[in-house]
């Protein structure tokens, strides 16, 4: 790629064959032919049956089918049918959810600019935008998005709002001089480059590079080859599912070749046990279960203002380690404030934050009234009448800037203090003006007032004016400027980030209607500086800090200046003064040397999507699950790549929204806080019903495995373990996925993602459960059996002994580690009682309804045997509450 920022217009139109008149239309069309229409070409996608057909590759879902497979063979259609439906739902669920990298190609696309004004045999003509080719001249005016890559040839007070490319938030005025070659896009003055909008001023440029060649589709390229990372949950449920295979099938084996070698039983009888074994093992609930905690938090985090694009995001969000965030439009407003107001006099910081005229001027910390600054009120007036921009309060509450963003701050600035627009300009109409240039960096207009008094404000660069100005305006007086003053305060303001303008004024001669360039030479009165900053947001202060207290690290990632990135920074509670990183320095490390600096800077300035998606390599390779927030095309490719992408709805771009797994309806970097408590809410709820379901399921495999070991008839058989499975799933487990966020859950620190979903400790907690239930269940089976009961009768004490045991254990279940020992174990959760109260009037239907009876070939039960039942549950329950309160002590004095 040419260097075209680097080379003269005369070297570009030498070097393309093209002229000030622009192409030939018979060569046009010969280019056109060469370099192929000016749009990004879709890349090769997958179909969609093999899309549909990939979401059953997955271990548990092959246990699923396995499960259903069973099933069926055992005659249990209906339970097959269920168990095939949750197959169907979420490989639908998964089918679209794909295609992410395409919509957000799709999506870049729809960016470029349908028509274009071009100069073709000395001619303007409107010409499709996807006809451009490299040579032709497109004229820019005030409003139009730039169609391709243009080397600009002629400006006037053009200014281009490059936001979405770059990340700077404000306007950029564009200059045809040649630019240093290592200058990054954001500082590539003599270039317009496609997909950005032209917000001021005229402009011609030279088609350098259309298509795929442009900068977006440069980024179109990084978004195509960016590979999507699985998530830790689908890593740890496929690992744990393919252990679980292994497990069920050498248990089901081993058990098998026990009871045919060692006890001489049929071939037939050890195929069923084996069966009843592998039913009873499989978790066939789990990614139901899974899947609906999942879709449970996707719904809270909606009334949060966080919409997922993909379920599993929800999880990984909650395991985040590092939060990379763009800070135009996330971190702050991307609505220029002005906070500090400079005179000879006084030094005014100024509250508010972003377009709402709401707030206070104040000096020392107290409000001032213009009164008591004279110099003030004028400075505030300069503003408001050397101004082109207009403010418009929206049906919908908010406030909208139409023209310039700075002139729209001043705007602000003037009503904070209590001007009126409309009769400040009725008091002082305008006679003429000299509009903003980037050559001489000024803006002059020219005011009489009803005596016929003439006067110039001029406002523009500090260091222009100050070379304009002899005097400075002082206590309502005027007085020899004190340049001294004047550079250290200007120093002061860039020191904190923020944008400096000057005001001044000069009085002309009665009834001038005119100003010229002349009159502008000497003479003017200094009135003041305005500094000018984009807050961060109120709410991203709290967030940030919460995010620090959940051990979560911000990094901020701009195109702003350094200077700029580090002062906002520091609002944030970012960085800790440590110095930034710019993308020049970045650009010059290595993959080594960037691993090493990325985990101890946190604010990287002047960054190009190239730097935004090495950096979330890096932090990746460092171990770190990485979220990405942002909302412009640059961010696209890293917000792919990031282990969660973030994008903002309201100043998003749709590139940013197709590549991210999130939205945020709200814009505001606090919802992400609230994802992440969402997110680690889910998590710990899914870890609670697998801690609650593997119990289950490994009680009922041990009491097959029991029985073929000990030479006893199975003690349930294999319609009712599908019976236990299908009630306690649909009802207990499920409740856990309703669970609220225990305490302290934001004072945790991130997981890790090699952290298994059951620590040591939960695995010993399943083996305790399962063998007290074994225990429990065997037991009382036989003894029920010795006192001469049937077979049919024992079989019905012990599956309501499995299923009571269960309910009982789910209350444990509610806290990981804390103690259910309390009322609020029992009646915190309405979902966990109406659960509970749902089974057991299941299992009174199990139990005593006739057609169960033939169905299940259960039997009635007394009184009695319910008393055993119930007793052995509540053994179940508390022994369980002595294992957590010894793992609470052990735990006290490890720390």
């Amino acid at each position: 790629m040419n260097n075209w920022h680097t080379r003269t217009v005369e070297e570009c139109l030498r070097l393309l064959d093209s002229s000030i008149n622009g192409l030939a239309q018979d060569e046009a069309a010969r280019r056109l032919e060469q370099y192929g229409p000016n749009s990004l070409k879709p890349p090769p996608g997958q179909s969609p049956w093999l899309r549909f057909l990939a979401q059953f590759h997955n271990v548990l879902i092959y246990i699923l089918l396995a499960a259903g497979l069973i099933t069926a063979l055992l005659g249990h259609w209906v339970d097959s049918g269920v168990i095939f439906g949750v197959v169907l739902i979420n490989a639908l669920i998964g089918f679209l959810q794909e295609g992410k990298a395409e919509r957000a190609m799709d999506a870049i696309r729809k960016m470029l600019s349908p028509s274009a004004i071009v100069l073709r045999d000395s001619h303007i003509r409107e010409t499709p935008a996807q006809q451009l080719v490299p040579g032709d001249l497109v004229q820019l005016h005030a409003g139009d998005r730039v169609p391709a890559d243009l080397r600009l040839l002629r400006v006037r007070d053009l200014r281009l709002d490059e936001a979405a490319l770059t990340g700077e938030s404000l306007p950029v005025d564009k200059q045809i001089a040649c630019t240093a070659q290592t200058a990054p896009v954001a500082e590539r003055f003599n270039m317009a480059y496609s997909g950005t909008l032209v917000t001021y001023g005229q402009g011609l440029g030279l088609v350098v590079a259309t298509g795929e060649q442009t900068e977006v589709g440069h980024i179109s390229e990084l978004l195509g080859a960016v590979h999507t990372l699985t998530t830790p949950l689908l890593t740890q449920i496929a690992h744990f599912g393919r252990m679980l295979t292994l497990a069920i099938l050498a248990l089901a084996t081993l058990t098998f070749l026990f009871g045919v070698l060692i006890h001489g039983e049929p071939l037939d009888q050890m195929f069923l046990a084996g069966v009843a074994l592998a039913v009873a093992a499989i978790p066939e609930g789990l990614p139901a279960i899974i899947t609906i905690t999942l879709a449970i938090g996707v719904q809270a985090m909606a009334r949060r203002n966080v919409i997922i694009r993909r379920l599993p995001a929800v999880e990984t969000l909650g395991s985040v380690t590092v939060i990379c965030s763009d800070k135009t439009g996330t971190l702050t407003h991307n609505e220029m404030t002005v906070t500090r107001a400079v005179t000879a006099d006084c030094d005014i910081d100024v509250s508010g934050a972003g377009y709402a005229p709401q707030g206070e001027l104040l000096h020392q910390g107290r409000p001032v009234a213009l009164e008591a600054c004279p110099g003030l009120a004028e400075l505030l007036r300069a503003g408001l009448l050397c101004n082109d921009a207009e403010l418009q309060h929206d049906g919908d509450g908010q406030w909208r800037a139409h023209g310039d963003t700075m002139d729209a701050a001043l705007l602000c600035l003037a009503r904070k203090a209590g001007l009126d627009d409309n009769f400040e300009r009725s008091e002082w109409p305008r006679d003429d003006n000299i509009p903003f240039d980037s050559a001489h960096r000024f803006m002059v207009t020219l005011h009489h007032d009803h005596a016929g008094h003439g006067f110039m404000y001029i406002k523009g660069a500090p260091e222009r004016l100050f070379a304009m100005c002899d005097r400075e305006r002082h206590q309502g007086e005027e007085r020899t400027l004190h340049l001294d003053y004047w550079h250290s305060k200007q120093r002061q303001l860039g020191e904190q980030g923020q944008r400096v303008l000057a005001a001044a004024f000069r009085c002309v001669d009665d009834h001038r209607r005119s100003v010229t360039f002349e009159d502008l030479e000497q003479g003017l009165t200094l009135l003041g500086l305005y500094g000018f900053t984009d807050p961060p947001r109120e709410d991203a202060l709290h967030a940030v800090a919460a995010c620090h207290e959940a051990g979560i690290a911000v990094k901020m990632i701009t195109g702003d200046h350094a200077t700029t990135a580090r002062a906002i920074a520091a609002r944030l509670g970012i960085n800790h003064g440590r110095a930034a990183l710019s993308g020049e320095q970045l650009e010059a490390m290595d993959d080594t040397a960037l691993q090493q600096a990325v985990m101890a800077i946190d604010v990287f300035a002047r960054a190009s999507p190239e730097h935004k998606l090495r950096l979330v390599q890096a932090l990746q390779v460092r171990g770190q699950v990485t979220a990405m927030t942002g909302d412009g095309v640059n961010d696209a490719p890293a917000l792919k790549r990031a282990d969660v992408g973030v994008a903002m709805g309201r100043k998003g771009t749709e590139a940013a929204k197709e590549a991210a797994e999130m939205v945020i309806t709200d814009d505001h970097f606090a919802s992400i806080v609230a994802g992440v408590e969402e997110g680690r809410t889910v998590y710990d709820n899914i870890r609670k019903s697998i801690l609650f379901i593997l119990p289950t399921n490994g009680a009922e495999a041990l009491v097959v495995v029991a029985a073929v070991l000990l030479g006893y008839m199975l003690p349930i058989t294999p319609a009712q373990i599908l019976w236990v499975n299908m009630i306690t799933a649909v009802t207990l487990a499920l409740s856990l996925a309703f669970e609220p966020a225990e305490r302290n859950l934001m004072q945790r620190p991130p997981r890790r993602p090699d952290e298994p979903l059951l620590s040591k400790r939960l695995l010993e907690r399943v083996a305790l459960v399962s063998a007290l239930m074994v225990i429990t269940t065997f037991g009382l089976f036989i003894w029920v059996r010795q006192q001469g009961a049937s077979l049919e009768l024992a079989r019905t004490v012990a599956v309501n002994t499995l299923v009571v045991g269960e309910a009982f254990y789910l209350f444990n279940t509610r806290y990981l580690s804390a103690s259910s020992v309390n009322l609020k174990a029992f009646t915190g959760s309405r979902y966990a009682l109406i659960a509970t109260a749902t089974v057991l009037l299941f299992q009174l239907l199990f139990t005593y309804s006739a057609p169960m009876q033939t169905l299940f070939h259960t039997r009635a039960l007394e009184a009695f045997h319910w008393l055993l039942i119930a007793g052995a549950g509540l053994a179940v329950f508390l022994l369980v509450e002595v294992e957590k309160a010894w793992l609470r002590r052990g735990a006290r004095r490890e720390r």
